[in-house]
């Protein structure tokens, strides 16, 4: 069993700042990337930023220069540093994550539980 503990979220002021953290625990043998999706009222959940291991990382091009995804892999642990927040930020944030249990095993993905963000202009 694996469990996704996320937290950091809030509520902002537009032009603020907002780190959230998510912390995967249990049965982890490797991770292979980690990822923060997000999903506002009414829209589907879309893609923010992954970071593979190591230091490769993707942004979504409306959070580019904005929001910085790191890890500390001695913590299996994934942040998600949101600089310069604008209201259409605003969404539930939730963390992903596709690992092994084994060294030889499928992989899988495991899900966060979600944290609010809000934007207030």
């Amino acid at each position: 069993q694996v469990q996704l503990v996320e937290s950091g979220g809030g509520l902002v002021q537009a032009g603020g700042s907002l780190r959230l953290s998510c912390a995967a625990s249990g049965s982890i043998f490797s991770i292979n990337y980690m990822a923060w999706y997000r999903q506002a009222p009414g829209k589907q959940r879309e893609l923010v930023a992954t970071i593979i291991s190591g230091s490769s990382t993707n942004y979504a091009d409306s959070v580019k220069c904005r929001f910085t995804i790191s890890r500390d892999n001695a913590k299996n642990t994934v942040y998600l540093q949101m600089n310069s927040l604008k209201p259409e930020d605003t969404a539930v944030y939730y963390c992903n994550v596709n690992l092994l249990t084994a060294r030889v095993s499928p992989s899988y993905i495991y899900w966060g539980q979600g944290t609010q963000v809000t934007g207030s202009s």
